[in-house]
């Protein structure tokens, strides 16, 4: 005890000595008024060493002490003082000698992002002559109570594209492409989380401090093969020294449907059938069979009974899958702080994504559908063991589960896909007499998905992750000044459970469908052998207790050491970084697939004004044979600090900042797939793979095989297979201007994508090679465009602060060879055109007559069944017949060309409010949904069709003919751009509120937003892509959320 108390005496001599030499300084104004405060920061806290100076004579002032108390004399009580920290925004305070003067003084946020994270370090922003984007974990926490943190990265940065195509529950993790795509092989970015590779979706938003998005050279040449397709680095908060701070949060959200196709009720879809089988009554005599009496019809929408309620059945299978809403809940806790000794920052998230689905009574005893629990726990501590020497560790671990139908693929759209196609009037999900409906036609393509979904049984999927790194950081200033060296150690492990819950496989219930045109039931199951009624309800599921799936155990061994040096010589600074690191990772039982990365930065800066860095990145990896596994990876950058020029200061001093930074360099990529297939695809391709199996044919002898099974050559291997190599350019202005009113960014970039893989598939060679051919490097896209960034920021007298930032990015890409075959119309050759452009047979008009429909090119099949009305498709080859080879390039590829932001908000006293609008254009996208399709009573809303004297185009739906696959045109190709209402937030901070205090609370935020609220688009449905799914399945359907949370801090 009598230790500490020498400790606290000793730590306020400095404290101490400054207090005396400011009375010093102020003798002369002893004979004012002495006024005494303390200055807080926004948690209440006390501040050490905050500036008091006399606001028009900085000679007078002083500092607060160890308790964040000071003392100071001014002239009269009409003075006024100024309190200034770092990092935090001065205030001014009108002195008073009666009492004490509490101050508190708030981040400066403007200040706090003066450093950027950049690839293995940070720099300060002002130097950074990389295309580097960056957010706060703030801003992503407005994101309308979405728990996926790449969902909540939509709009939030400048060429950030993401595409999201279910609301699945753990599952809604969108498609993230940087600028555009480069290759057809692989265009993720790569993602680090607190610097090492790990997945974006098991990070919760609570623990993000901030996320940068390297988009250039200079930004990602560091990271060598892995940064082709740029980077995204997540850094999770950590601790600083001061008292303890907790923060609890919590928010329940409303989830509702967001848009799926529209279709028609079995009276509207009749009505539409029979106007369909009077247009082809002239071709299709026997199609008045399928004719519906008006009377009939309506009984559909008026059921008289029970009876004909079963009968003429119609029902909207979106009501009848989907409740109205489903509740997600999250919550979390996490407590931070630190001494001299260590800073710590602790926090658990727990998640809970409600189901969409309806829950039916299957009489089995348990419920079916889908689900999704996680928890996540995170330990970020940094020792301070001297005063050199810095020991941190990360410490991670989550453990989530999906709930789904036993032994669910995640290409299953089984599930929903009533609501996609299942006709109006096939059947009830369930009769009046309990028994469950099927549709006897065609059961396959018209689904009961209430049923399915509801004997599927029910299956828990728990992935368990466990991630660790432990960082050494030693001062070497005993040998230089400025040189540091910092070594870390990381593992990883994820397990995952299956088959645990209950397994309910091919115990098919008894089924029914009554017959709409003779009211007959129809029984699916027939009697069993024994002559007895097939068992109506079988409860023959089993319980799993559940298997370690071993092939999805991962396990991961990183490290790495590195040197940093940054010094000033006067007006010169230099930074310098070697890295060394090796990586082994391995899926289950394959080989383990290993890394190594060699990695240097050299910085310089004139006086803030003239702007050098040099990146290069040596790299290794077993993909590649010996003679191309290493290969050495560059880039050069320059900036100009325009502003900081004597000229400008002069006279241009509306003028805050503007810059000038320009770069270039070359990244490989050894990513030649996906990267979840990255353990079993794209690996050896430099060596023939052999397999065990088969044996040869002898010819027409006994045994016609040789006796023996041997070893083949599975795939052909090349030994020249090497690195696709992006050389990227990239121009910038960054500028601020009317004391930071109007800021933003403007970036121009270019990028050359060259030896890119080839399947053998793929690849022009002849069928009679006998096999695929091998691998090859032969592909080249140049992709180009052009980023725009504006933000406004303005405070007004009466403290109102608006503020409003946009953004536009506008990518494209061209494919300059892909191996084509040469004898390929130019027109269907990848080259020429962008990655996944899409190609259809193009209608131009309608045929209006008879004559129109005679004189018309030919269709392949189907030709006699062409009537007036039908789309008029261009024999784009000119060969007299309409086939695969009139296929042409049609408007745009899948992946937007261009992307916009605009976020506005507005903060008064505690009030705010903040909305985020995103949008998409220049862009292609597939919904197959056809009306009649599998000659089912599904009609689709698509809007007027053609009639002789109207000016609608679409060709009314086919009933009773078939007609060529080229007829429907570009009919299923829609406009994909699309303009969201993406966020919506109204907030209220408790400022300085005695109530909150009693109860021990420092601060508490209120808020009520949404994400996705309304979206103005010509797409029938909500999704942004089909990925994942085929165009004519559908999705788990995408979310609008409504969202209710408070946060508070103790």
């Amino acid at each position: 005890m009598v230790m500490k108390n020498v400790t606290k005496k000793i730590q306020k001599i400095p404290y101490l000595f400054l207090l005396m030499l400011f009375s010093f300084v102020t003798a002369s104004a002893q004979k004012g008024i002495t006024v005494r405060g303390t200055v807080l920061d926004s948690n209440g806290e006390t501040i050490i060493g905050a500036s008091v100076t006399l606001k028009g004579n900085n000679s007078v002032g002083t500092i607060s002490d160890i308790d964040g108390n000071f003392v100071l004399t001014v002239p009269s009580e009409k003075s006024v003082l100024i309190v200034s920290y770092v990092g935090m925004k001065p205030q001014e305070v009108k002195v008073s000698s009666k009492g004490m003067i509490k101050v508190t003084l708030e981040d400066d946020t403007k200040q706090l992002e003066e450093v950027v994270v950049v690839g293995y370090g940070q720099q300060k922003k002002a130097s950074v002559v990389g295309a580097i984007t960056q957010t706060s974990g703030k801003t992503l926490e407005r994101a309308g109570g979405v728990t996926s943190l790449g969902s909540a990265l939509t709009g939030s940065l400048p060429g950030v594209i993401t595409s999201a195509s279910s609301g699945m529950p753990g599952a809604e993790d969108p498609q993230i492409i940087i600028r555009t795509q480069s290759s057809w092989n692989n265009s993720e970015p790569l993602i680090l989380v607190d610097g090492i590779e790990r997945e974006m979706s098991s990070v919760d938003i609570s623990s993000v401090e901030n996320i940068s998005v390297l988009k250039d050279a200079s930004a990602t040449a560091v990271y060598g093969v892995k940064g082709a397709n740029g980077v995204i680095l997540i850094t999770t908060k950590r601790g600083k020294e001061g008292k303890a701070s907790i923060q609890i949060k919590a928010n329940v959200t409303a989830k509702v449907a967001s848009k799926l196709p529209e279709k028609y009720d079995a009276y509207d879809t009749f009505y539409l059938l029979n106007n369909s089988i009077e247009r082809e009554a002239c071709i299709n005599a026997k199609g008045w069979s399928d004719y519906t009496p008006t009377s009939i019809i309506d009984k559909y929408r008026n059921p008289a009974n029970a009876e004909e309620w079963d009968r003429y059945a119609n029902t909207d299978w979106e009501s009848a899958l989907f409740n109205k809403s489903a509740m997600s809940y999250n919550t979390s806790v996490n407590v931070s702080g630190g001494t001299k000794f260590v800073s710590y920052f602790a926090a658990a998230d727990f998640v809970s994504e409600g189901d969409l689905f309806k829950t039916y009574d299957n009489k089995r005893g348990y419920n079916s559908g889908f689900g999704y629990n996680r928890i996540n726990v995170r330990s970020n501590l940094d020792f301070n063991l001297t005063k050199t020497t810095k020991f941190s560790t990360n410490l991670f671990g989550s453990n989530a589960q999906r709930t789904v139908p036993w032994d669910y693929n995640d290409q299953d759209a089984g599930y929903w896909a009533a609501a996609y196609k299942s006709a109006p009037d096939a059947m009830r999900p369930i009769y009046s007499n309990g028994m469950w409906g099927y549709y006897n036609p065609r059961s396959a393509d018209v689904p009961n998905s209430a049923y399915q979904l509801a004997t599927s049984g029910t299956e828990k999927r728990t992935t368990t992750k466990m991630t660790s790194d432990f960082i050494l950081e030693q001062d070497l200033a005993i040998l230089t000044k400025g040189l540091k060296f910092k070594a870390n150690f990381s593992m990883d492990y994820t397990f995952v459970e299956n088959k645990r819950g209950i397994n309910d496989q091919y115990h098919n219930s008894q089924r029914m469908w009554v017959d709409p045109n003779t009211g007959d039931i129809l029984l699916e199951q027939k009697d069993t052998d024994a002559g007895l009624d097939a068992v109506l309800n079988p409860i023959l599921w089993q319980h799993q207790s559940g298997s370690v799936n071993t092939g999805a155990t991962y396990r991961k061994l990183y490290y790495s050491m590195q040197m940093d040096y940054a010094r000033t010589f006067g007006k010169h600074e230099v930074t310098a970084l070697g890295l060394f690191s090796r990586l082994k990772e391995a899926s289950g039982n394959v080989f383990p697939i290993y890394r190594e990365d060699w990695v240097f930065r050299l910085t310089y800066n004139y006086a803030m004004r003239y702007f050098f860095e040099a990146n290069g990145a040596y790299n290794g990896s077993e993909k590649f044979g010996p003679d191309y596994r290493f290969a050495f990876f560059p880039s050069f950058s320059l900036g100009w600090m325009v502003s900081e020029e004597k000229f400008i200061k002069n006279n241009l001093k509306f003028l805050d900042m503007l810059k000038l930074r320009a770069s270039w360099g070359r990244v490989g990529d050894d990513a030649v797939v996906k990267p979840w297939q990255r353990f079993t695809d794209g690996r050896f391709l430099y060596k023939d793979q052999l397999e065990y199996g088969g044996n040869t044919i002898m010819g027409n002898i006994s045994p016609a095989n040789t006796p023996y099974t041997y070893y083949t050559i599975k795939r052909l291997g090349n030994s020249n297979i090497t690195w696709e190599t992006v050389e990227k350019r990239n121009f910038g202005i960054d500028y601020a201007f009317l004391g930071g009113l109007i800021a933003g960014s403007v970036d121009i970039f270019n990028d050359t994508r060259t030896d890119i893989l080839v399947k053998g598939s793929d690849r022009a060679i002849a069928s009679y090679f006998g096999t695929d051919a091998p691998y090859v490097n032969l592909g080249k896209v140049d992709s180009h465009g052009y980023e725009l960034e504006l933000r406004l920021n303005h405070t007004f007298n009466n403290g109102l602060r608006a503020w409003l930032n946009t953004s536009m990015t506008h990518a494209v890409n061209n494919v300059k060879f892909r191996d084509d075959a040469p004898l390929k119309p130019d027109y269907q050759k990848g080259a020429g055109h962008a990655i996944n452009q899409v190609y259809s047979h193009i209608d131009h008009g309608n045929l209006t007559s008879w004559d129109d429909v005679i004189g018309s090119t030919a269709w392949t099949t189907g030709n006699d069944a062409k009537l007036p009305g039908d789309y008029n498709i261009i024999d784009f080859n000119g060969d007299g017949v309409i086939n695969d080879d009139d296929k042409a390039p049609y408007k745009y590829s899948t992946m937007p060309q261009n992307t916009y932001n605009a976020s506005i908000g507005v903060e008064w006293k505690g009030f705010s409010v903040f909305a985020q609008f995103y949008g998409v254009n220049n862009v292609t996208r597939e919904v197959n949904f056809p009306t009649f399709r599998s000659t089912a009573h599904v009609a689709y809303v698509e809007g007027d069709y053609w009639t002789p004297n109207g000016t609608s185009t679409l060709p009314t739906p086919r009933w009773g003919t078939t007609v060529d696959g080229a007829a429907s045109g570009t009919r299923y190709w829609y406009d994909g751009a699309y303009l969201r209402l993406k966020n919506v937030e109204v907030a209220y901070t408790f400022q300085k509120a005695n109530w909150l205090k009693k109860v021990g609370i420092k601060g508490c935020r209120i808020y009520l937003n949404g994400d996705n609220l309304y979206m103005w688009t010509k797409m029938p449905d909500d999704r942004e892509s089909n990925t994942g799914y085929s165009s004519s399945d559908g999705a788990y359907p995408t979310m609008r959320r409504f969202n209710l949370g408070i946060d508070i801090t103790l």
